[in-house]
């Protein structure tokens, strides 16, 4: 019997989550992929600061203007009949709210209990020291005994500053949802323009794992392809970027693997905290 059930929502938002827009650029991928019909969208007032998440200005095409505001939404899937017994996602994804976190997961979570959601899968990216010539290392986990022992998982020991993911996580499995995350680990080296086409399609593969729902890839192969290969370019020109991504490949196996252990994700999680400011020592600025 699949752990997560039938009913799963994926979380996924834009921000101090989504290191490479990995996430984000999966969640975007099940979107684009399938039929899904908005069930609750958060009020912009309640959660989020528009100094940090600015509203935009947009025209459409007959040339009016309107204002979007930054905000996040689920939405259920609307191409598979309601009996059928094969496994559905859910999507809850958007902008990281800024403040009244426990609110805004306790919304999304009575949201998700309204529509019998049965599992809840957290994907996330943070930055890492990584070289980029290896697979993209996924790192699963869940406080969830059961889901933990089904699909072979970890329990994470990380301690520190969390996200929204986090939060979300959390409040599932108080209502009794099981619930696990996935994390993708981006080189932090990487400048491309922000997206890491590899790690979505790394979440995607280690989703399609967990759930049983095989998510259409499109291009993201392709771009993934291209994107070694930009950074490879780069490197063949520069001799210390060069000497980096070797000292990185030579130390890929002590803690980013697809076994890596939890002692492995909290120290990867500590270097991020320490590149972007966070926690003890840092400069308390955003991560970006």
């Amino acid at each position: 019997m699949q752990v997560l059930g039938s009913r799963i929502v994926v979380a996924a938002f834009d921000g101090w989550n989504d290191a490479g827009e990995a996430a984000s650029g999966a969640a975007e991928q099940i979107l684009d992929t399938g039929d899904f019909a908005p069930v609750h969208t958060a009020d912009p007032e309640l959660y989020f600061d528009y100094q940090w998440a600015r509203p935009t200005l947009e025209r459409d095409p007959e040339g009016n203007r309107s204002l979007r505001w930054p905000t996040a939404r689920m939405l259920r899937p609307v191409d598979t009949p309601e009996a059928s017994a094969e496994p559905r996602l859910w999507l809850l994804t958007g902008t990281e709210p800024a403040r009244a976190w426990q609110a805004f997961s306790a919304e999304f979570i009575d949201t998700a209990l309204s529509e019998d959601v049965t599992g809840f899968v957290t994907l996330g990216a943070m930055l890492s020291d990584v070289p980029h010539t290896r697979p993209i290392s996924i790192f699963a986990s869940s406080e969830n005994a059961e889901v933990r022992e089904a699909l072979g998982i970890d329990r994470s020991t990380y301690e520190g500053p969390i996200g929204i993911l986090s939060a979300l996580e959390y409040a599932a499995e108080q209502a009794g949802i099981p619930a696990l995350s996935l994390w993708a680990n981006v080189p932090h080296y990487v400048q491309t323009g922000g997206s890491s086409p590899k790690a979505t399609l790394a979440l995607l593969d280690r989703l399609h794992e967990v759930t049983g729902v095989d998510v259409p890839r499109g291009s993201l192969a392709t771009e993934a392809a291209v994107w070694e290969a930009t950074i490879d370019a780069a490197a063949a020109e520069d001799e210390d970027m060069a000497a980096y991504i070797a000292q990185l490949e030579s130390k890929r196996d002590t803690w980013d693997s697809p076994d890596a252990s939890g002692e492995a994700i909290a120290q990867a999680f500590e270097r991020f905290f320490r590149r972007t400011g966070e926690g003890p020592g840092g400069h308390d600025k955003p991560p970006r």
